[in-house]
């Protein structure tokens, strides 16, 4: 197996060298590439490489490497000049990851380029980097949570333990309490404006230093602007006029006193607009949305359940799933938990149990047996792309019946209610130690059903003769 340094070293080398990357980001399975000239990518070259699983052709070129790895080239291709690629043996787990990558391929024309998709990639690119910190902070915040309860109930005493759990809300906090000012980070890089000055956008939402008797008035209900109202919907929207205005004005100052012109007219433009309107208008949208979203959990129960887990594998499939994060924060941070990501987490679970299906059922088909055994660990854990683009989607059938089991699991989450995440993390058993208000058992309810459910279904209905019999995988 070839080394992060090899991987490293022979995707750069694919797309051109280390001169024709402009920056590089990650989630949790893929590198996301912007490049200066497209042209200068060998895209035969970049799938052919042992270790690369999928490559999607977009505004930023994305390359799949599978859970682990993508952090570890994504931070060494800015350091690395390029070296000799250099080749090694393919186990059954590179084979599961190249046939995922000739089907990933595949698919990939499915991605469009219209106004609302590049609108879900632009959100995606803000929020992606976001994610190990949401991860890192959400389960600190959980273990404070438990030590908490336990000191509640008698169960542990002490001032080394209650110090413990003030500490881990400091270190919980240091990422959820200044989220605006993240958000206003990337959301300037990505639109292309000065990170600190989108920085500070998102810091002025926080309102520092105000309170009931020093307070700032909202001009459309004359009540006191709540700090963070319109949470990062109004932030991304605030950094964005932003943009526009600070290259405006790069044009027209002149570069002697461009330094200090431009950064002042834009931070005070758009720090009056963010207070006087953007935050009142865009803490109404957001509320809106919440409450939509909980009502129609609420409400439609079951039923809503399922839809949201069996159409939700199709979003990630496209990559759209990202565009969720800003209303997972926003629930959170309305309702102090997101609900919609368990039911979401289920479209996951379902494929798993349809890959269990798969492995009973085809037991003669050595060739799909050994991409599950590279596939199915992961998808346990939440990261489903192995199992979507080696497995389900190119076989076709057991796509459809994944899909049916997750909705199986939605509507046992949504027939259960109440069972929500206090912080944006993986789904599968590692969004357990997340899960609010001590509903593990639900959401294991729910893991179950979906298992259940992709399993049955994939087992009578998800398999033809030849899947059973030969000892290939799709065509």
């Amino acid at each position: 197996m070839a080394t992060i340094q090899e991987l490293t070293d022979e995707i750069i080398e694919a797309i051109g060298g280390i001169d024709n990357v402009d920056n590089v980001i990650n989630c949790m399975t893929r590198v996301r590439v912007k490049v200066h000239d497209e042209s200068n990518i060998n895209y035969d070259q970049l799938k052919a490489i042992d270790g690369v699983l999928g490559v999607v052709q977009d505004d930023r070129l994305q390359i799949v490497v599978g859970p682990g790895k993508a952090s570890k080239v994504a931070n060494q291709m800015s350091e690395v000049s390029g070296a000799s690629p250099t080749h090694s043996d393919q186990t059954y787990k590179q084979a599961a990851e190249a046939k995922a990558q000739k089907n990933m391929q595949a698919y990939s024309s499915l991605q469009k380029n219209g106004p609302m998709s590049k609108f879900f990639k632009t959100i995606a690119n803000i929020f992606i980097p976001l994610i190990p910190a949401f991860i890192g902070a959400g389960l600190i915040g959980g273990i404070g949570a438990v030590i908490e309860n336990l000191l509640t109930a008698h169960y542990i005493s002490g001032a080394f333990f209650t110090q413990l759990v003030t500490i881990f809300g400091v270190i919980k906090d240091g990422m959820l309490a200044y989220l605006a000012i993240f958000t206003g980070i990337n959301a300037a890089k990505e639109f292309g404006a000065t990170p600190g000055l989108g920085g500070v956008i998102g810091g002025t939402t926080l309102l520092t230093g105000l309170d009931d008797n020093k307070a700032i008035t909202n001009l459309f209900t004359g009540d006191h602007l709540q700090a963070g109202q319109g949470g990062i919907i109004g932030v991304i929207f605030a950094v964005w006029l932003l943009s526009l205005i600070e290259k405006r004005l790069h044009k027209v100052i002149p570069d002697e006193v461009d330094v200090i012109i431009t950064p002042t007219i834009t931070l005070l433009i758009i720090g009056l607009l963010t207070i006087f309107i953007i935050m009142p208008l865009a803490g109404f949208v957001s509320d809106g949305l919440v409450g939509v979203i909980n009502w129609i959990i609420n409400v439609g129960g079951i039923f809503s359940g399922f839809i949201i887990g069996a159409f939700f594998l199709p979003l990630v499939m496209l990559g759209l799933h990202h565009i969720f994060t800003p209303i997972h924060i926003e629930m959170i941070n309305k309702t102090g938990a997101t609900y919609l990501l368990p039911i979401a987490a289920m479209a996951g679970a379902g494929q798993v149990g349809a890959a269990l299906a798969l492995w009973v059922r085809c037991r003669h088909n050595k060739t799909l047996r050994d991409t599950l055994k590279g596939a199915l660990p992961v998808g346990v854990l939440g990261i489903g792309e192995p199992l979507i683009y080696g497995v389900t989607l190119p076989l076709g059938r057991p796509f459809f019946t994944a899909c049916l089991g997750g909705g199986i699991g939605g509507a046992v989450i949504g027939g259960i209610g109440h069972i929500g995440a206090k912080a944006v993390g993986p789904s599968g058993w590692s969004l357990l130690p997340l899960i609010s208000d001590h509903m593990y058992l639900g959401y294991i309810a729910g893991l179950f059903a979906a298992y259940a459910g992709g399993f049955v279904f994939t087992y009578l209905f998800g398999t033809t003769k030849s899947m059973r019999n030969s000892d290939t995988l799709g065509d």
